[in-house]
């Protein structure tokens, strides 16, 4: 693997300066006007931002540079830098929670759950699941929704309380997880879940109605069972991440310094329960739900385990090839010069830690993938936990399927259930 890996980095080299072979697209020079560049995403400045402004080695406060002794003492440092960048809201402590109602559905007990976070906006909903008639102490799961281009729904993409999917859930389940709710799987196996909305999807969405009429794109505030109407909401709120960034950065904080909050006392809740072991708590998602595992497992030590699906690159790849197919909810201004994007999700390193690619995933480049398990699987052997990571590989494109939540259920069995 490391040979195929090293190849593919010579050949990104290579062809960042050799001119344009044949039949290939046309190609820019560089910022200094000299050898052809390959296509990018910022055309001849890739070579100079790439190379020179972020650098090809590791980022000043990376473990890799063997600057600290243990990952205790690194993760202090690293940790204290991330979180300055990040610049997160203040949303409280455990926020109130009331319980909507309660049933019991495919032998598990449901709970639908709200909350009022301190900071505004519209109450959260969530899903709370757990083995009917199971009293605990059980191990739990954050479970983390992803993202999709679809800001209508939350919780409901990757659980189910009851009531019959609309068809726009039963569309985004077949297409990304196999056609279940990988929540609810989960719980069957002897798990308590929690499941929330976050900043800003389904419960916690900006409403249409509540924005200035130039800039609601022909959107609306549609009914769940709508699907067109969905849409149209959707291509608001695509639109719309471009204006909540600048509001964001406006208001001194960024978007992971809103959404690892919600996800903090969303994970407050689930500790908090009477049937919940809080000792023995892990947090997965897909996508969108894998870049907030990278950021709240990285971040918070009450994530005892974790599985980061769909969302594991390195900042290079978002530089050069992919920050177009990728939310602004991944970004935070200036970190890049400290660590890699990988390097969020190490800090978090001895405790187990899974990540679930797939080979023709679009929104990222193969070789940067690979890249980015290089660094994770350094960062964790150099502190002397290389057993505690594991990084697969499967064939297709973005999705957690049923193979893959296989593996990644099997992951927190080992690390969550043994450990009673």
């Amino acid at each position: 693997m490391l040979m195929i890996v090293r190849s593919c980095r010579v050949a990104m080299l290579v062809a960042l300066i050799l001119p344009a072979a044949p039949g290939r697209p046309a190609v820019a020079q560089d910022a200094a006007g000299g050898a052809d560049v390959r296509p990018n995403m910022v055309g001849a400045y890739g070579p100079w931002l790439s190379g020179k402004v972020l650098g090809d080695g590791p980022a000043r406060l990376s473990f890799r540079t063997g600057r600290w002794k243990s990952l205790d003492e690194w993760r202090a440092v690293a940790r204290e830098r991330a979180w300055e960048r990040i610049a997160p809201v203040d949303q409280g402590g455990r926020p109130e929670v009331r319980v909507e109602s309660t049933r019991e559905f495919e032998g598990l007990h449901v709970e639908r759950l709200s909350w009022q976070l301190p900071g505004g906006g519209p109450r959260t909903e969530a899903v709370f699941l757990k083995p009917a008639g199971a009293s605990g102490p059980l191990p739990a799961i954050l479970g983390l929704h992803d993202h999709g281009g679809n800001k209508f729904l939350g919780w409901r993409k990757i659980a189910r309380a009851g009531d019959a999917p609309t068809r726009t859930v039963a569309t985004h389940q077949d297409e990304y997880y196999g056609g279940v709710a990988w929540a609810n799987e989960i719980a069957k196996r002897g798990y308590a879940v929690l499941v929330h909305d976050t900043f800003p999807f389904a419960s916690r969405r900006v409403r249409v109605a509540d924005v200035p009429p130039r800039i609601r794109e022909e959107g609306i505030d549609p009914e769940p069972d709508d699907a067109e109407g969905i849409k149209r909401y959707n291509k608001f709120a695509g639109a719309h991440e471009d204006i909540m960034e600048k509001s964001l950065i406006s208001a001194g904080t960024t978007w992971p310094g809103a959404y690892v909050v919600e996800d903090q006392r969303a994970l407050d809740v689930l500790c908090a329960r009477p049937e919940v072991d809080s000792r023995r708590v892990g947090c997965a998602g897909l996508s969108g739900g894998g870049m907030r595992t990278v950021f709240l497992a990285g971040l918070d030590d009450r994530i005892a385990c974790c599985v980061a699906v769909g969302f594991m690159t390195t900042w290079r790849d978002f530089l050069l090839d992919k920050c177009h197919t990728h939310t602004w909810m991944a970004y935070v201004p200036l970190l890049p010069r400290d660590l890699d994007f990988p390097e969020i999700l190490a800090l978090r390193a001895p405790r187990p830690t899974m990540v679930l690619n797939c080979n023709e995933d679009g929104l990222y480049t193969l070789p940067e993938m690979h890249r980015a398990d290089d660094i994770l699987r350094e960062t964790f052997a150099k502190g002397g936990a290389a057993a505690a990571y594991r990084c697969n590989f499967y064939g297709g494109g973005h999705k957690f399927d049923r193979e893959m939540q296989k593996d990644a259920f099997a992951w927190f069995d080992e690390h969550l259930k043994a450990k009673q």
